[in-house]
Parts: C-alpha cells; sequence; structure tokens
C-alpha cells in the first residue's frame, strides 16, 4: 500500500512523493476514500475487503515521516512508523465497485429492541445503550447495493503504541545516521540486511447485513452527501438512485443519464431572508432559531452536455445549464486534513464545494444554489422575494457612475417582488439610499405606482398602493421645497428701527430699551447659543425628510426624533424664509396644501427661531420675517379656533408661549414673544372689528378697548422673559483677570436659565441662582454691597472705599467690576424683593457652606461663607442660617476633630486629621477658627434679634405663580431661638481647639479642661437646655486651665515676635482665616469664662512681650494690668536677667569695673539671675533703664526689692555713662 500526500497542513508541501509505503496489503487498489464530515478517516477498496485508516493516526504518522526525511535526507531506507487501521472482509457480496464510509452511528432504541426480539425472542436481553457501528456501503452486482456494519473496538490498536513505535523508529534511524557521520558504523554494519517478505495480516469477516438486491443491475459509483444521511448512486442502466443509507431504502430515481457525474452542494440558510412566522418563541435564545441546511444533488450528463441541479429527496429540478460534453464535474467531498473539532469551527474553507471544469475553453465554473429553492413552492416565492431584496440592497450599495442604470435595474427588481409586504420593504429599501437622486427615487416610485394601479382589484394592496402614493408626495413636495430654497428673491432696504418699533407695537422709549437688553446680552454672551450651528440651514437629505416625515389620513405628521433632526427639518422649510431671501406666502401655500397643520408648522418655526438665536440676533430683519409669517400661519385653517373671543385663551397663543417659556434663549424667546402679541393684538383688532360692524353710529364704542385674556398672558410672559434676559445676562459677565487659583468647583458651568425653571424653583430659585454665580467668580460680599449702595445713593466717598476693597488680592481685577456692578444694579431694580439684600446674602452664605462641604480642603469658602452671614442685616434671617449650618455641615465634623485631638493629646498630624475629620491640618485649623466665627454671630443675632422684627418675604408680581421647594430665608425664619449658655460653652470649646491647632500646642487634652457636665453638654442641639458647669470648680482643673491659657499667650506671643522678624512673610498669608484675631484679649476672655484670673493671664502677656524685647508693645500691655504691683516685682526680675546677662556673661572690661564698685548683695542677685530664661538678651541698656524706671514707678518704698531697683537703676546709670 502506497500513500502519496501533496499537503500535511495549511501550508503546500514543497517535495511531493512517497511518504509512506507498508506492503502490508498485497492486493491491487480498487479506489480510495476520505472522509472528514465526521471522524477523519481514510478508507481503501481491495477487490474483497476494505481497510479503514485513521485520519489522526494517519497525519501523525505523515508528520514524523516528514521531520525524519528533514532530519536525515541522505538515508533512503526510512522506517515508517506503524498505523492504526482496521481491515475488513467483505462477505456475500460478488463484485464491489465503488464504497462509501458512512461512519459511526447508533440504532435507536426501538431498532434495537426490535432486532433482539427477532433474534433472541421474547427472553432475549438487549444492552442499556446501543452499540456503536460503523456502517460502510457498497456498490456493484449481487447485491446491487450491500451495506454493512462493523463493531466498534474490534482490531484498532491503540494511539500510545502507535506513538511508542513512532519514537522508537525516529531514534533508531537518527541514531543509525549520527553514526555513519561520525564513522561508527563497522563493516558488517554497513552490509544491508535482506529483504523479508512482510507479514500478510487477516481481514476480520465482515458479512453483508442487507441491500438492494438486483440481479441485473451494476453500481458504478456512490457519492455520499456531506450530512452522511443521503447518497447517490450511478448504474449501468444510465439510472441514479438516491438512497437513505440510515434506513437502506431507494427513495428516488432519474433516468437518461448514462455515464453521469454527480456531486453535491450543501447551503446554508441566511437569517435575514427567512420568513417570520407569527409564533411564541421561548424567552431564551434566538427568536429566530438555528440556521437551516439544505442540500442539492447536482448531476453532469456529458452524453446531452446538461448540468442539472435537483432538490432532494422529493424536490423539483431548480436549475439546469447547457455546458460542454467533454468537461469533468469535481466534486472532492472532504476538506483539509488535520482539523479536529475546535480548529474546524474557525476554518474557513479554501475550496468550492463542486465546480465544472471545461477543457475546451479552458474555464472552470462553479455552482451556487440560494436556500430559498429548498423550500416548498408558497415559501419559495416568498423566499425568493427575500433573496431579490438582499439583490437590491447590494445594487444600491455598489458604487457606480451610471444613475441610469441603477434606476433600471431597481425598477425591475421590484416589479419582480410577488409580495405586496416586500415590495414594501424593497421600496423602503431604495427610498432610505443616499446614492439614488430624486428624480431616480420619483420614478420608481410613480412606475410601481402605476404597476399596482394595473392590476385587477382583488390582487391590489390597498396599505402598499397608500404608502406608495404617500411617498409620492413626500417627494414632490421635498422637489418644491428644494426649488424654493434655491430662487432668492429681491431683498427690500432693511427694517429702520422706527418701523420694527411700529410692527411690534411698542413705544420708541421701550422698544430702545429692548435693543440695550439684547446689546448687553450679546457682549457678555460668549457661550454658543446655536447647538447645531455647524450644518447648512437649508440642506437636507432626500432620505432624512422622508425618515421625518409621514402621512396618517391625510395629514402630515412629524415622527418622534432628536432635537438636532427636529431643527434640521425647521431650518429646511424656514430659514430661507427667515432670512428674507424665499418668499415666504409661497412657503406657507406649499406646506399647507401639502398635508401639514399649521400647529405643526407653528412647532418647526419656533423651535428654529429659539435654537438659532445666534443668528437671529445678527439679523435685525428677521423679526420682520417672522412676524409675517406667524401672521401667515395663524390665518390658516383651524390654527384659531372660530369660537375664540378675548374672555378665552386660545390654544394657538398657548402653544406659543408655552414653547417661549421653556426655551432657554432667552433673547429669542424675549423677540418671539414680542412678535406674539404683536400679531395677536393684530388679530384681535380685526375680530373686534368684525364683532362691532353692526353698531350704530350712536351706539358707545368704549367697549372697543376690552382688554384681552391673551393679550394679558402675553403681558406677564414678557415681563418673565425679560427678567430671565437681564440675569441670563448677569450669569454670562464674569472677571476675566482672575490671577488667583480657581478651585475646580468654580469653574463648572452654570445652566442656562428659561421661565420654566424659575416658576418651579420657589420663592428662592432666583437668588439661588445669583448665589451660585457669585461662588463661581468668588467675588467678595463687599461687590453685593456695593451695587446695593449705588442703586439707593450716587457714588459718595463710602462706596468708593468699598470698591477698592473688592479684590484686594488682585487689583487688576477691579476693572471688570464696574460693569459687573451696572449689571447687578440692573438685577437690584428688576428683582426688589427676589434680590433682596439679606436674602441674596442667606443664599450665597448657603452656597458656599455647600460647595465648602463638597470639597473640605477649601477653607477659604467656609471662610466666605461666614462673611457672607456677617452681612446679613436681620437678625432673624442671620441666627436662623447660622443654625442650619451648624447643624447640617459643621457639628459632626467639629465633633470628630475634638475626640481626636482629645485623643492624640496635641495638635494632630496630617493623616490623622484626613482620616477622621477628612480635611488636612491645615484646612482643619482654618475649619475650627470659623466654627467660633459661626458661633460668635449666632450669639451676636440671638441678642440682636430682640431688637428687630422679623423680615417679611415678598416676590415680584410677575413671580406670583413659582412653585418649589421651600426657599432658604423661609426656612431660617422658623428656626426656634437658640440656648444662650449652650452655644457660649460650645464656643469656648471651639475656641480651644482652634488655638491648639493654630499654634500646634502639645500636652494638650481639650476635653480635660471640663468636667463632666461640661463634656456631657457638648455637641448637643443648641436649642436644648443642657446641665451646664456651675459654682466653684476643683482646683486641679483650674490649675490645668491656668497653664493651657499661658501656653496660650506664650504661643500668641512668640508667633508675633516671628512675624515681625520674617517681615517679607505676612501673618494674614500664612493664616488668611485670622484677620487681625488678637489672642492676648481672647485668652483674657476665655480665662473670665473658665473662673481664672485674667490678671494672671495678663501680667504673663506682659512679661513675655518684654522677654522678646517688645518693650513698646509691653508698655502698652502695662496699662491693662490691674495688680501693678505684682507686674512690677516680675518686670523687676527680668531686667535683673539683662543686666545680668550684659555685666557677667559679656565679660567686658568696664562691666568687671563696674561689679566692684556694685554693693556685695546686688551682685550675689545678679549672679542668681538666669539670662537663659529670656527670649531676646541682646536689648539696648536704654531700653532696660525705660523698663527699670518703670518698676520703681509701680513698686512701693516698703516692697522688699525696692533696695535692688535703686541699685539697678545706678547700675544702669554708670553703664550708659
Amino acid at each position: 500500500m502506497k500513500i502519496l500526500s501533496y499537503s500535511l497542513s495549511a501550508e503546500p508541501m514543497k517535495f511531493p512523493g512517497i511518504l509512506v509505503s507498508q506492503n502490508r496489503f498485497c492486493q491491487i487498489i480498487s479506489k480510495a476514500k476520505w472522509q472528514c464530515y465526521g471522524n477523519e478517516e481514510l478508507s481503501i477498496l481491495y477487490p474483497a475487503a476494505i481497510v479503514t485508516i485513521d485520519g489522526f493516526s494517519l497525519f501523525q504518522s505523515l508528520r514524523a515521516c516528514r521531520n525524519q526525511v528533514a532530519r536525515a535526507s541522505g538515508n533512503e531506507n526510512v522506517q515508517p512508523p506503524p498505523l492504526a487501521y482496521k481491515k475488513w472482509g467483505l462477505q456475500d457480496v460478488d463484485t464491489i465497485v465503488d464504497h462509501a464510509s458512512v461512519g459511526t452511528m447508533t440504532l435507536s432504541p426501538f431498532d434495537q429492541m426490535k432486532t433482539a426480539s427477532s433474534i433472541g425472542g421474547y427472553n432475549a436481553a438487549i444492552k442499556n445503550s446501543p452499540p456503536a457501528m460503523s456502517q460502510y456501503v457498497t456498490v456493484g452486482a449481487n447485491p446491487f447495493t450491500g451495506f454493512f456494519f462493523a463493531l466498534e473496538g474490534s482490531s484498532q490498536p491503540l494511539m500510545s503504541h502507535v506513538a511508542l513505535a513512532v519514537a522508537s523508529k525516529l531514534t533508531s534511524a537518527l541514531f543509525n545516521a549520527a553514526s555513519g557521520w561520525l564513522g561508527w558504523k563497522s563493516k558488517h554494519e554497513e552490509e544491508p540486511a535482506p529483504k523479508q517478505k512482510p507479514k500478510m495480516e487477516p481481514a476480520t469477516p465482515l458479512a453483508v447485513r442487507f441491500g438492494l438486491p438486483d440481479s441485473r443491475r451494476h453500481g458504478e459509483r456512490i457519492c455520499l452527501s456531506p450530512c452522511n444521511t443521503l447518497a447517490a448512486v450511478t448504474d449501468d442502466f444510465g439510472r441514479i438512485i438516491l438512497l437513505d443509507v440510515t434506513r437502506g431504502l431507494a427513495v428516488r430515481m432519474w433516468k437518461g443519464y448514462r455515464d453521469a457525474e454527480v456531486g453535491w452542494i450543501q447551503t446554508v440558510e441566511d437569517l435575514h431572508e427567512r420568513e417570520p412566522e407569527k409564533v411564541d418563541f421561548s424567552p431564551f435564545g434566538n427568536a429566530q432559531g438555528p440556521s437551516r441546511v439544505a442540500q442539492f444533488l447536482v448531476i453532469y450528463a456529458p452524453r446531452r452536455g446538461i448540468l442539472e441541479v435537483w432538490s432532494t429527496q422529493q424536490g423539483p429540478r431548480v436549475g439546469a445549464f447547457n455546458v460542454g460534453k467533454y468537461c469533468r464535474l469535481l466534486y472532492p467531498g472532504y476538506k483539509i486534513m488535520g482539523l479536529n473539532n475546535v480548529t474546524s469551527q474557525g476554518w474557513q474553507p479554501q475550496t468550492y464545494q463542486i465546480c465544472l471544469v471545461d477543457p475546451v475553453s479552458g474555464s472552470v465554473k462553479t455552482v451556487h444554489v440560494p436556500f430559498h429553492l429548498a423550500l416548498s413552492d408558497k415559501k419559495s416565492e416568498r423566499a425568493k422575494d427575500m433573496h431579490l431584496v438582499k439583490k437590491l440592497n447590494t445594487l444600491l450599495k455598489a458604487k457606480t457612475s451610471d444613475l441610469d442604470l441603477t434606476e433600471a435595474e431597481a425598477r425591475e427588481l421590484i416589479l419582480d417582488i410577488k409580495y405586496p409586504a416586500t415590495k414594501k420593504q424593497a421600496l423602503e429599501s431604495i427610498l432610505a439610499s443616499e446614492r439614488v437622486p430624486l428624480s431616480s427615487l420619483t420614478n420608481i416610485t410613480e412606475t410601481l405606482m402605476d404597476h399596482l394601479k394595473k392590476e385587477e382589484l382583488e390582487c391590489v394592496d390597498e396599505g402598499l398602493l397608500q404608502f406608495c402614493a404617500d411617498r409620492l408626495k413626500l417627494l414632490n413636495l421635498y422637489e418644491l421645497v428644494s426649488k424654493l430654497n434655491s430662487q432668492s428673491i429681491q431683498k427690500d432696504t432693511s427694517t429702520s428701527d422706527h418701523d420694527l418699533a411700529k410692527l411690534l407695537r411698542m413705544e420708541e422709549k421701550d422698544f430702545c430699551r429692548l435693543q440695550t437688553l439684547i446689546e448687553n446680552y450679546k457682549k457678555e454672551n460668549t457661550q454658543t447659543t446655536d447647538q447645531f450651528g455647524d450644518e447648512k440651514d437649508d440642506v437636507l437629505s432626500v432620505k432624512m425628510f422622508l425618515e421625518y416625515l409621514e402621512y396618517e389620513k391625510g395629514v402630515i405628521k412629524v415622527k418622534n426624533m432628536e432635537d438636532r433632526e427636529y431643527l434640521a427639518l425647521g431650518s429646511f422649510f424656514f430659514w430661507k424664509c427667515l432670512c428674507g431671501e424665499t418668499s415666504t406666502e409661497e412657503m406657507c401655500h406649499a406646506l399647507e396644501s401639502a398635508g401639514f397643520t399649521p400647529q405643526i408648522l407653528l412647532s418647526l418655526l419656533l423651535n428654529l427661531w429659539l435654537c438659532k438665536e445666534k443668528d437671529i440676533l445678527d439679523k435685525p430683519d428677521s423679526v420682520s420675517c417672522l412676524h409675517t409669517m406667524l401672521s401667515l400661519l395663524s390665518k390658516m385653517k383651524v390654527a384659531i379656533d372660530g369660537s375664540w373671543d378675548t374672555q378665552s385663551v386660545s390654544p394657538w397663543w398657548q402653544q406659543m408661549r408655552t414653547a417661549c417659556v421653556q426655551s432657554e434663549n432667552n433673547a429669542a424667546a424675549l423677540l418671539s414673544a414680542h412678535v406674539g402679541h404683536s400679531v395677536t393684538a393684530e388679530i384681535m383688532v380685526s375680530v373686534t372689528e368684525k364683532k362691532f360692524s353692526q353698531i350704530t353710529v350712536g351706539s358707545d364704542t368704549e367697549s372697543w378697548e376690552a382688554l384681552s385674556l391673551d393679550t394679558e398672558y402675553w403681558k406677564l410672559l414678557l415681563k418673565q422673559l425679560e427678567d430671565c434676559l437681564i440675569l441670563q445676562t448677569l450669569l454670562h459677565s464674569k472677571v476675566s483677570k482672575r490671577t488667583k487659583k480657581v478651585s475646580s468647583l468654580q469653574t463648572e458651568p452654570l445652566g442656562r436659565l428659561s421661565v420654566k425653571k424659575f416658576l418651579e424653583s420657589g420663592k428662592g430659585g432666583i437668588a439661588d441662582t445669583v448665589a451660585k454665580w457669585v461662588f463661581k467668580q468668588g467675588f467678595s460680599p463687599v461687590v453685593l454691597n456695593l451695587a446695593q449702595h449705588k442703586t439707593s445713593t450716587d457714588t459718595t466717598e463710602e462706596s468708593m472705599k468699598m470698591h477698592t476693597n473688592i479684590f484686594p488680592e488682585e487689583p487688576e481685577a477691579d476693572e471688570d467690576v464696574e460693569g459687573i456692578v451696572e449689571l447687578l444694579q440692573l438685577a437690584y431694580q428688576q428683582f426688589p424683593c427676589s434680590l433682596e439684600v439679606d436674602v441674596l446674602h442667606a443664599h450665597c452664605c448657603w452656597e458656599y457652606v455647600v460647595q465648602w462641604n463638597k470639597d473640605p480642603e477649601e477653607a477659604c469658602f467656609l471662610i466666605r461663607s461666614i462673611d457672607h452671614l456677617r452681612c446679613i442685616i436681620n437678625a432673624h434671617v442671620q441666627h436662623g442660617i447660622a443654625l442650619m449650618m451648624w447643624n447640617t455641615f459643621i457639628v459632626k465634623r467639629l465633633s470628630s476633630a475634638t475626640y481626636l485631638m482629645d485623643k492624640v493629646g496635641k495638635a494632630p498630624k496630617d493623616r490623622l486629621c484626613r482620616r477622621d475629620v477628612g480635611m488636612g491640618d491645615t484646612a482643619m485649623t482654618a475649619f475650627l477658627g470659623c466654627c467660633s466665627d459661626l458661633l460668635q454671630t449666632l450669639l451676636e443675632a440671638d441678642v440682636s434679634s430682640d431688637e428687630m422684627q422679623a423680615s417679611v418675604l415678598d416676590t415680584e408680581d410677575a413671580w406670583m405663580s413659582v412653585e418649589g421647594p421651600v426657599s432658604i430665608v423661609e426656612l431660617a425664619l422658623e428656626q426656634k431661638h437658640i440656648h444662650y449658655p449652650l452655644v457660649e460653652h460650645q464656643f469656648v470649646l471651639c475656641t480651644i481647639l482652634y488655638a491648639i491647632m493654630r499654634f500646634s500646642l502639645k500636652s494638650v487634652k481639650p476635653l480635660s479642661l471640663f468636667d463632666s457636665k461640661g463634656k456631657n453638654a457638648f455637641f448637643k442641639d443648641l436649642t436644648s437646655i443642657q446641665l451646664l458647669p456651675s459654682g466653684d470648680m476643683d482646683p486641679n482643673l483650674l490649675s490645668i486651665r491656668k497653664q493651657f491659657l499661658i501656653k496660650v499667650v506664650t504661643a500668641a506671643v512668640q508667633a508675633l515676635c516671628s512675624s515681625q522678624k520674617a517681615k517679607e512673610v505676612l501673618e494674614v498669608e500664612l493664616f488668611p482665616f485670622e484677620k487681625g484675631k488678637n489672642w492676648p484679649t481672647l485668652a483674657a476672655d476665655l480665662a473670665q469664662y473658665l473662673q481664672v484670673s485674667e490678671d494672671v493671664v495678663k501680667r504673663h502677656y506682659v512679661c513675655e512681650l518684654y522677654s522678646y524685647g517688645m518693650d513698646h508693645l509691653g508698655e502698652e500691655a502695662f496699662l491693662q494690668v490691674s495688680d501693678k504691683e505684682i507686674l512690677a516685682s516680675q518686670l523687676l526680675i527680668l531686667a535683673g536677667q539683662r543686666l545680668s546677662f550684659a555685666l557677667l556673661h559679656m565679660q567686658t572690661k568696664e562691666g568687671m569695673e563696674l561689679l566692684t564698685r556694685l554693693p556685695p548683695t546686688l551682685c550675689t542677685w545678679l549672679k542668681a539671675m538666669d539670662p537663659q530664661e529670656l527670649q531676646n538678651v541682646e536689648v539696648p541698656i536704654s531700653t532696660t533703664a525705660k523698663l527699670i524706671n518703670k518698676v520703681m514707678e509701680h513698686l512701693p518704698e516698703n516692697h522688699g526689692q525696692y533696695n535692688f531697683a535703686l541699685n539697678l537703676i545706678e547700675a544702669v546709670d554708670a553703664i550708659s555713662s
């Protein structure tokens, strides 16, 4: 047996030839076939036997042989590895010409039991699972076709044995080759061994199970179908018999095909071509189900020169082609070798299933069969239609320059389609194509419509006919609108301001004010309000036009679409009209005749006008064009109800007002509202004239001036839109020269305003909007006060002083403030109630603290919030806002900070602050300072609230109908009064915490300064009554408090001295939240509350100042001390320390001589002084002399240290001289 192989993998071999040669079957091979649709297998037919070789074993053997040949190419005696094969001896058959290996199969349980019963009778035993068998079908004579079944597992060797044999052969071959190269072979080894005759292995007998016994008929060849269920057999009678190999039956026969060649084509269904069936699918999986597979039999009759394609099993002939008489039909029936179940899934066939070779013309022809040809007649027609639709889609996608040819082919395809639903689908595909011009679309639609009209009435689908008519109307409308847009008309002279004011029925003064407002809006509005300005306004494709519109009962409806698409449709109709380049009358007449309702046209027009605000404001004449178009639309039928009068609201005008209310483009909305008001007044005049046309001459005509309800609604809307325009202009204004770093929260853009938003935002919505703008700009509260001050009075010296302090850190930004202040003044005038100064400061305060809560690291937000809180004049509002801030944002973080500082016993590090409080150490220091300021403001507001009345919140007349959340000011006025001692108690704790963080004090636990009652009262509701400390305190607790206050004063003086030494770094820059806080004074105030002597704190402060050499400040603080005698004795020691340093530690010659002249007691006293206790020893003697004189002034003569003071004066005088 020899196997010729030209390819072992996906790549072709470079050396074709004999790779494997095993002389185990010394017989002539009748035919060999490769089977790969199931398990890979090579079957070889001998005259009386069949040998099957496992495909995997063969592939591995061929690969090993290739590698072995490549390594030892000089040795021709290559020993191939053994193959795994089976050898079956076929019995009970006279002649076998061809065969087919069907593969492994199992009987059904019924067939298994039937066979067992037939053989073994009633008591026959059967296995639980049917046995697996290999089926072989042969053709020849006696029987004509034979069916053989071989049980699996009878004689096939194990794969491990094959692998072991391959490895052994390879090893020996390589060793022998290497021995020859190295000269190790002996002479005896070089002699070739004599060839031995191979051992013949006997075949396993296999009897025919059954067959088709036809003694006169001789089979010639058999061709198995790809799915192994059918087989086509040719015989010497010129017949082709179709076998069902599973049942062993001949199911079909074709006559007159002598010398025919057969093959198979397998076609997979395209799910997109499947007809949808009205059944209830499972909610799981694909509703369409898996793709179906159809098999077609291809027959080539060379004597007739015809190629036929038949549908199996009972189907008709689906195709016939005249070909040459000398062709060959090639049907391989297998795929590439070596693929398994995994790799075969992603493998794409590189060959045709079947092809016809014509040697005369030298051409190769392939056969492709659509799946729908396998269906029944009815379904075949529908599938054919879907196939035509698919072909039409391919035609529409193809790039071609011959549009007439494309139109002709598309017309032919759509007329060939049978079913109306499919025709409609095809027409929709054509209309949706962007490659087909408008003329072709119109021609194809007209052709189809004419074709439908020519059919019999019973066969015409009314829905399809109506669809064609509607689409044809839309195409004609598109053509007409495009034609109107392309015809430019002569523009008249631009409308003057006087004529425009008259057109809008406005006074000259009001019209000038409107122009000023719009100019300010345009100047400040740097944002692009035209959302879709990058597209050409009057251009719209036919595809989009047809997608947007549809007919319903003779009326054109606009489908639900996105804003961009809606704007594009409105631009296509009306933009040229608004620009004055197209006849408005012709356009409105064309749209009305086409079937548009005036309500839809009004919606499209207003949407275009409002969205194109930027372009509208640059075209003053567009207002008059809008007036003309709105007048024409209002005169259409069913636009305004005939029963409309002055006492009713017209839905027509209400639709327009609703669009203006919802619009965020306030300038365009305001202009359209003026136009709507003007047109309404004109129509109202005409209606009134008709109504009173029959009044006699002497009748009373005063009723002609009766007000219209729509007119009043227009006036209200105009006031609201004007307010929105002013506020929107204010929100667009900003400081352009800000150099200070801006938080990311301040860079977020503000949303645009609309009347609807204000009506739904509650009474505080306007102030809240302005507060958000103030936060984004980072203005000082002085800006708001300055604008309010200028609104009521002229520019004065006080207002100028306020103006210079708006941006103290950014003086160059003041240049932009002038315009902003003017806009604020205009807003104050427009909203005297909603933007009242206290209301605005309250909302700004709340906005800042809300933003600080989002990012606690931005301590400046909380500081600015406190600033706005202090600017509130009404104590009731101030009290409520402060209390709400405390309860909502402050108390929880303050509690965490307190317990953290008490736990660590010092100012905590940055990591601990972030972990427990949610902010860094610097931010927490500012936070504690703001807590102290907040509570102090709350205390002051509580006292002041008794002396004034609560403010009354009013609303402007135009905004009385607002609904929404309660204003922050209303909530503030509803707050309860605080318990003053409890707030004061909490204030002391905040001040202590602030001092610890500010000066980084150590060994201080804040809660240790309070007793149990004081600790329990912290962080409680400030409006509740709590049990607070009272009476005498524990001496140990008082001592701890005293030591703490002394630490605070010492740290404060040290910080003061450090700031004076480093003049280039200001204290305000290091701690911007200090704002001139006097810590020694604050410590004295704390001493009073903590029951510690204030004089002790003040005396320590004076001593610290003198210790640091700041005698000028010490002299000022000296006056605040009550017991000056004790302070004088303390300062005497400090003066002695200074003199001790000057005489003893400097060790100058003059100093040593002076010591010899001083009294012994004074020398001893000076030597006992320690100058290291002084913080600054480099103090001039003259300054020390002033200190000693001040001590002498406050020491009585009978004081024990009075004599030391006299001696010190003499010593100082001696040193000075």
